[in-house]
């Protein structure tokens, strides 16, 4: 028996299709310590069953990870299939024989939140307007104007080369 066995249960004894949990409460359903790499790289957080012992039980009990949030230390378990039973707390059917908590929902808007973004982005939002009906993908330059700046480009080359013959 793997020592977060006490996750798949956990897990496997919840109605809902969505289990949001911190690392702090996964910590305490396993009741042991996450390692190092768990709380430093979300690669940890893989479905990948070769990814590590815990994976092999989270997917076990028909559940993957999504919208892991190293900075808050969170995430969610999302059952792979959908659950049959109604997600109903006075159900002991419903609920399993493991442990009870309250029903919590994840607050999306809290996820959300930019993460160390420079000042300036977005700070000229609405400030200038696209007029209906422009489009964006024509090219700024004709054929023509294109064929004149390549024209001056390769005489300034030409320039540039005899400059630097001269030099030798």
């Amino acid at each position: 028996m793997s020592k977060y066995q006490g996750l798949g249960s956990y897990l496997l004894s919840q109605p809902f299709n969505e289990v949001p949990m911190t690392f702090s409460e996964i910590e305490r359903v396993t009741g042991v310590k996450l390692p190092p790499k768990a709380q430093l790289h979300r690669a940890w957080w893989s479905n990948n069953p070769s990814n590590n012992v815990m994976t092999k039980v989270w997917l076990a009990a028909g559940f993957q990870t999504e919208r892991v949030d190293m900075l808050s230390r969170k995430l969610i378990f999302k059952r792979k299939t959908a659950n049959p039973l109604p997600p109903t707390l006075s159900s002991n059917k419903a609920r399993g024989s493991g442990m009870s908590d309250a029903v919590r929902t994840f607050d999306h808007a809290e996820s959300a939140k930019p993460i160390d973004l420079h000042p300036l982005i977005g700070a000229m939002k609405g400030t200038f307007t696209i007029e209906p009906g422009y489009d964006l993908t024509t090219p700024v330059f004709s054929d023509e104007e294109l064929a004149e700046i390549d024209a001056n480009l390769e005489r300034t080359a030409d320039m540039i080369e005899q400059g630097m013959a001269k030099m030798k």
